[in-house]
């Protein structure tokens, strides 16, 4: 009887002890959640191509540039009648959808797998969307007209051209 209540003792006297020392404690795991979370939060990967303005958005504001973008944005320009803007709504591998509005008019594009894309161009009275396949080179300006064209990239970036002159 007293080495049963013996071995009880020692069972739970090593039993709690080493219950609590093999349970994990939750800082050292925290810091890989939060690297996680702060890589989620990031501008994205570098895209694959190179953009004559890199991706800087605000170079396109003169109606004229090339940037890649690897996460939805806003881009504000001058079209055919007065201020429009390109959304780029989604933006994935091999994958680009936007929207462009532009007076009283909207427009909306989008394009998957390698080597697709979209081109809008915008009139004064109107615009038209072309979609398929795309070469990443600059589209041609054309007379009274702003030339959209966004290109889809393997690495989850998008080319995007905005030509107006």
């Amino acid at each position: 009887m007293a080495l049963a209540a013996l071995t009880l003792l020692t069972v739970a006297a090593c039993g709690g002890p080493d219950e609590t020392d093999s349970v994990p404690s939750s800082p050292p795991e925290r810091p890989a959640d939060s690297r996680s979370t702060t890589q989620s939060h990031s501008a994205g990967p570098e895209p694959s191509v190179s953009a004559a303005d890199g991706r800087d958005t605000t170079a396109c504001a003169d109606g004229d540039c090339e940037i890649a973008v690897s996460e939805p944005v806003t881009l504000r320009f001058e079209g055919p009648d007065g201020p429009a803007t390109l959304s780029v709504t989604e933006v994935g591998p091999n994958k680009v959808e936007y929207t462009v509005k532009s007076g009283n008019g909207q427009s909306k594009g989008g394009a998957s797998g390698p080597g697709q894309g979209c081109v809008t161009v915008l009139r004064e009275n109107g615009s038209g969307n072309s979609c398929g396949g795309l070469s990443r080179t600059r589209p041609s300006a054309q007379p009274d007209a702003v030339v959209i064209q966004a290109t889809t990239e393997a690495d989850g970036t998008a080319l995007l051209h905005i030509v107006s002159h």
